[in-house]
């Protein structure tokens, strides 16, 4: 039988460092608190087995029962040892800690025909990629609360390349899977695991609400497809802090479903918080959209670090959409070898089928983004509005952009009407006043 004691004194540990964070750095993270669990079980205590062939879908399957079932006071904790476990995908229940310890790996089976399918997400009206149902992810949950998936930098590892090749041939028959899905869910925490190779959008929270993701590293080669870092969706109270992104697509994105499916359902994101995040990737580091039909309002980005990007800032949109962006502030992000520092967009994205509504236009209002440095960047920004709904109270101040004198270009816009304050390059003209009933110097 597995001895608990060196785990009390870890776990405790965990609870105390992920606490103590100096007065002068600000965090978010105590909106949902570190559960302790007096109650803890170990995947080899149902037959799970660490040897990279082993197919354990059966011992996790079996311990969550467990944990669901008994209702321990307090809730459980589930620890997986070091070794590679190989599973299929598993649901996780409330009241639950899912704690790998250093050297623990959760492997996803590469067995993808047998991998089950879900109905799509209402605010979206089918798969995101195919019409139609989409593969469960790896780790889901739906309708539960209280769940802290931690540890000592463990890593979950979905084995995403099998997906990306059938992506790439176009052979794939449904949406793939996200390597971590929690619908309808809250209080949970997401913090000191290595996340890596998923088949699809890494972190999706979508419908929950009070969720706290911090101190993970996600990992995927700059190549593959749509593997987004943290994706919060249709969600609130969120909090995201303290994490290395490198992946193939936007680090974070910020959605709120898709066309008339996301403007029927109505569920916006709001109150949410992204602080001290590094990164690289070919696509945007902070990225609100293009899904944004439920609304998307009170955003905070801040302390943001990006090397070798696409975009630093991408706030993106598109007719058909509906919904709103405000409220939006960004600030002090650093941006190095990037094609744009900044673009806002009201022409990005694709359509889940014939039956948008090309009228239902989105409104995008009460944007501030605030010193913002960048270095060896093509592009210093593009704003692009909508002729018939231009983008308002755009507010840049204290943004300096540089790039190469050979391949640099300034700022380009449209259908937008703002203010700025200390932007160099010289912004466009839509952009060049200060003052007024609108003013940039007061907003930050």
């Amino acid at each position: 039988m597995w001895r608990f004691s060196v785990l009390i004194l870890l776990f405790s540990h965990l609870a105390v460092s992920s606490s103590s964070l100096g007065d002068s750095e600000a965090t978010c993270s105590g909106i949902v608190p570190l559960p302790n669990r007096n109650d803890r079980i170990s995947i080899t205590d149902f037959g799970g087995v660490g040897d990279g062939r082993t197919v354990n879908t059966k011992a996790f399957r079996e311990a969550i029962y467990r944990i669901q079932h008994l209702k321990r006071r307090g809730g459980t904790l589930l620890y997986i040892p070091p070794g590679v476990f190989l599973t299929e995908s598993f649901n996780l229940t409330s009241h639950m800690t899912l704690f790998l310890a250093k050297g623990a790996v959760l492997k996803a089976v590469q067995d993808i025909w047998n991998w089950p399918l879900i109905d799509p997400l209402p605010s979206y009206g089918r798969g995101r990629e195919l019409p139609g149902a989409r593969y469960m992810s790896f780790i889901h949950g739906d309708g539960i609360r209280d769940v802290v998936i931690t540890g000592e930098n463990g890593t979950i590892d979905g084995q995403g390349e099998v997906w990306w090749n059938m992506w790439r041939s176009r052979t794939l028959k449904f949406t793939r899977p996200n390597l971590i899905e929690l619908k309808n869910s809250k209080e949970i925490i997401i913090s000191n695991v290595v996340f890596q190779n998923s088949p699809f959008w890494n972190i999706h929270p979508v419908y929950c609400s009070d969720i706290v993701i911090h101190h993970v590293t996600i990992l995927a080669p700059q190549d593959s497809p749509n593997t987004d870092g943290i994706d919060p969706d249709s969600s609130s109270n969120v909090c995201i802090e303290d994490s290395y992104i490198s992946t193939g697509d936007d680090l974070v994105a910020i959605k709120s479903g898709w066309d008339e499916y996301g403007i029927a359902f109505g569920r916006p994101s709001s109150n949410i918080t992204i602080r001290r995040i590094t990164g690289s990737t070919p696509f945007a580091g902070i990225a609100i959209g293009s899904e944004t039909s439920g609304g998307i309002k009170n955003i905070v980005a801040e302390h943001i670090s990006l090397s070798n990007m696409g975009v630093g800032v991408n706030i993106k949109t598109n007719i058909g959409r509906g919904g709103y962006i405000k409220n939006i502030k960004i600030s002090n992000v650093y941006v190095e070898n990037a094609r744009y520092g900044i673009k806002i967009a009201g022409d990005t994205g694709d359509h889940p089928d014939a039956y948008y509504n090309p009228n239902a236009l989105p409104v995008v209002k009460g944007i501030h983004i605030n010193n913002v440095w960048g270095v060896n960047v093509r592009n210093a920004g593009s704003i692009q509005g909508l002729k018939d709904s231009p983008f308002t109270g755009i507010c840049l101040s204290e943004i300096n952009i540089h790039g190469s004198l050979n391949t640099y270009r300034t700022w380009k816009c449209s259908d937008v009407i703002g203010t700025s304050l200390k932007v160099s390059p010289w912004p466009c003209s839509e952009l060049r006043t200060t003052g007024g009933s609108y003013s940039c110097s007061s907003t930050f």
